[in-house]
């Protein structure tokens, strides 16, 4: 049975899978455009060879999905709890599974005191202590994460940084570690108070590649229908021709 499939219909499906992927990365990073500290993400295609068609058949599929890290543009708020990373580094908050660490400094208190993302967990101090306001007035925050209020130091921000590939996503703007990975301190990494991170999708290029790849999506199902009409027509010539 296998060896009857048509090879032309079996490429074209694994081509609309793979652009399936596409559609549904394109149409992630775009919703997200405008999400403080969002990473693109981004794809690469490999050719394999369908063990259920003939061996020259290649098929293409998404080898693997990545996220995109580039700094995104920093954008001026004033808000004092709205804070963005210049570099490479990370916050760390406390969720419910653990650590998890962010670029979207968008920021609250909440009413326990702790200062908190959109979520409700906690940023973190060095030694995983959460940031807690002491009182009503601003919280001042350093470049290298210090913070201050009313005059007294609260303690530093923990901003960390990790090895390439070591980060998967936990969400739109949120990551965990890969495989028990550990952080390291991000120490060139700068803090701007006042600032949000924008997110780094390229939202013009991010539209004509979504027009593109549904085009290859509508090409390759007309390839299977005129493949599927070939194939009758065939069938139609053969079965005339033994009568």
């Amino acid at each position: 049975m296998a060896e009857c499939m048509d090879p032309i219909a079996t490429t074209a499906a694994s081509g609309m899978r793979a652009r399936m992927e596409s559609l549904d990365m394109l149409a992630n990073n775009i919703a997200n455009a405008s999400t403080a500290g969002y990473k693109v993400d981004r794809e690469f295609y490999s050719l394999y060879s369908d063990a259920m068609a003939d061996d020259n058949v290649l098929s293409p599929v998404i080898e693997k999905p990545w996220t995109d890290f580039s700094q995104g543009t920093l954008q001026v708020t004033g808000k004092p709890l709205d804070l963005a990373l210049n570099g490479t580094g990370f916050f760390a908050v406390n969720s419910p599974s653990g650590t998890l660490y962010t670029r979207n400094g968008s920021f609250q208190t909440a009413p326990s005191g702790n200062v908190v993302t959109a979520e409700g967990y906690a940023l973190l101090l060095t030694g995983g202590v959460p940031l807690r306001s002491q009182s009503s007035s601003p919280m001042e925050i350093g470049a290298d994460g210090s913070v201050k209020q009313g005059g007294i130091v609260l303690g530093r921000l923990e901003l960390v940084d990790f090895a390439v590939g070591a980060l998967t996503k936990q969400g739109a703007s949120l990551f965990g570690p890969v495989g028990g990975a550990t952080p390291k301190a991000a120490i060139s990494t700068q803090v701007h108070q006042g600032k949000l991170e924008g997110s780094n999708v390229p939202s013009a290029e991010s539209a004509v590649r979504l027009v593109s790849v549904m085009r290859h999506f509508e090409m390759l199902q007309k390839t299977i229908t005129i493949g599927s009409e070939m194939n009758r027509r065939a069938i139609e010539e053969v079965a005339r021709v033994g009568q």
